[in-house]
């Protein structure tokens, strides 16, 4: 069980780089106002979604100690990123202030899985 479940958080770990990833590709973009949602971007949301989903069944399957609290916020924030990038996806520019406000969310929802034990 626990070598699914590393399995999982390292699948987890490339859907947050993949988010990541694109809003920093975007950046300077961002700062001329042509910064746009990258596709890669919106499939790291889903992947993290997913994997998310899978490693609290697998966690609480387990018989390990799962946050609620934390899981509930990390999961409010990602659905508002993948609200955001998935409304806005075709669009050829995204606001500046929309287009940071993702960047600040996946990096907020790092911070948590990392620093909230």
């Amino acid at each position: 069980m626990d070598a699914l479940i590393h399995l999982f958080v390292g699948l987890h770990i490339v859907g947050i780089a993949a988010l990541l990833g694109g809003f920093l590709t975007q950046m300077k973009a961002m700062g001329r106002g042509t910064a746009r949602f990258v596709p890669g971007m919106l499939h790291g949301a889903l992947t993290m979604l997913v994997t998310g989903a899978v490693l609290v069944g697998l966690n609480q399957a387990g018989d390990h100690h799962v946050n609620n609290v934390k899981i509930g916020l990390k999961l409010a924030l990602l659905i508002v990123i993948l609200v955001l990038v998935y409304v806005k996806r075709d669009e050829e520019k995204v606001d500046k202030g929309l287009f940071g406000l993702v960047g600040l969310l996946t990096t907020a929802n790092i911070f948590i899985a990392v620093l909230w034990t």
